[in-house]
């Protein structure tokens, strides 16, 4: 029979081992990371090891080796994958190869010095490699890796200057080897939190790269469509000072008709002022997030690209079946999305009979849905328009609906669809509805 006090330790150890691997089992089905089903594994073999190792429920010396021999080549598997930098340092001295071998010497007594204690060769050689690594590449900056090896560090470090493992012998508390198995859960745990936190780092500064490249674009496509924009009012202001020349030649010009064709031509300069301030105001960026209406959002971003529409003969029809609806976020990013899916639009059609493409705007209790179809011919591969750098276009950079998929989900914590239909393509946004 066992004490309660063992019964509540292995149980507490059988705990915090099933729920590291349920835990990695969700990461890495989350991150589709081959790394996660290794350390799943390799603590689903430490789970099974521990139970034969109790006696608690069975004993069978051949499951426990078994056991064991799987669970440390999977732990050889995970800590090669997790491993980060060079797994051979570039030596370019005499000096540097000496501090090496000293280093790597070092690395394998703690390490012998760690299975001595615990008694547990999996996570030894998980300890061993992620210690090699981060020695050799501690010039790359802090790793999660880091986390992992300082911590097993100071702990072998303490009990060394302390004589813990002979003194817990000595007052008969249970197994060490249970405490390596509580260690190691806490130390991946936090290893794999800053590893999340680094790459969630890391798609944050490429979202902003991507975004950057998007604005470079954009700013090319502003100077095109200012010029579109510019080009009936520069005509209308050419002929205005055609006429004054005109009656000025022939003594015709009347404080009235100079009036008159003062009164056109400041009309002409005030809608190109306009035109600057709409362009620069659409540019312009907003980080403050308010609720806004939809409908505004979605004009600003005809006024853009209203001429450029007009010169190729594109016919835009908008229907907003309630012109108060509202969402929360940032105007000036929907505007941008809406910009990007018109343009893609009008591409799609440069070569097309009695091309237009439709928006409309709807909404129900609790969302938002904003439809923008054209009749071109549709997208080959539609699978895969909002990846990174794809894109059907000669001239394109495939960033485009890259970077409104992320607006859209990132900002507004909404969706956006893509599909083909009969008539040609079809991108539907959703929102969560202001209240």
């Amino acid at each position: 029979m066992f004490d309660v006090n063992t019964v509540v330790i292995y149980g507490f150890t059988f705990g915090i081992v099933a729920m590291t691997i349920f835990y990695t089992l969700i990461r890495g089905l989350y991150s589709k990371e081959f790394i996660y089903l290794t350390y799943a594994l390799m603590q689903l073999f430490s789970l099974l090891f521990i139970l034969s190792y109790s006696q608690l429920f069975f004993s069978n010396d051949f499951l426990q080796e078994l056991s064991l021999t799987f669970a440390t080549l999977f732990a050889f598997a995970f800590a090669v994958g997790f491993y980060q930098g060079d797994f051979f340092p570039k030596i370019k001295s005499q000096k540097e190869l000496l501090g090496y071998t000293f280093i790597f010497i070092l690395i394998v007594l703690t390490a012998f010095y760690h299975y001595l204690l615990f008694e547990y060769l999996p996570y030894t050689v998980i300890y061993f490699i992620l210690f090699v690594s981060v020695a050799f590449n501690y010039q790359e900056g802090i790793k999660p890796t880091f986390i992992y090896v300082i911590g097993w560090s100071l702990l072998c470090l303490f009990l060394y200057f302390t004589d813990f493992k002979e003194l817990y012998m000595q007052q008969g508390y249970i197994d060490i080897v249970l405490l390596a198995f509580c260690i190691e859960a806490i130390l991946f745990t936090l290893s794999v939190a800053y590893k999340y936190n680094e790459l969630h780092n890391e798609n944050k500064d490429y979202q902003q790269q991507l975004l950057h490249q998007s604005r470079l674009v954009q700013t090319g496509q502003m100077i095109a469509n200012i010029t579109h924009q510019y080009r009936q009012p520069l005509n209308n202001l050419s002929y205005i000072l055609m006429n004054l020349s005109h009656a000025f030649k022939h003594h015709k010009l009347t404080l009235e008709y100079f009036d008159k064709k003062l009164e056109q031509a400041h009309s002409q300069l005030s809608f190109m002022s306009k035109t600057i301030d709409d362009f620069k105001e659409f540019y312009t960026p907003c980080k403050e997030k308010k609720d806004f209406l939809v409908q505004d959002a979605i004009a600003k971003a005809i006024t853009i690209i209203q001429a450029e529409l007009k010169e190729k003969n594109i016919t835009l029809y908008f229907d907003a079946t309630n012109e108060h609806i509202t969402i929360y976020g940032i105007e000036n990013e929907l505007s941008q999305v809406i910009l990007t899916l018109l343009s893609n639009a009008k591409d799609a059609l440069i070569h097309h009979q009695n091309p237009h493409i439709d928006i409309h705007l709807s909404s129900n209790s609790s969302e938002v849905m904003v439809c923008i179809e054209d009749n071109g011919s549709g997208i080959k591969s539609i699978d895969k328009i909002f990846t990174p750098y794809y894109t059907t276009k000669n001239e394109g950079f495939g960033i485009g609906l890259t970077m409104a998929k992320t607006i859209v989900e990132e900002s507004f914590k909404g969706r956006i669809e893509g599909i083909n239909t009969k008539k040609g393509a079809k991108f539907t946004l959703f929102f969560e509805k202001s209240i």
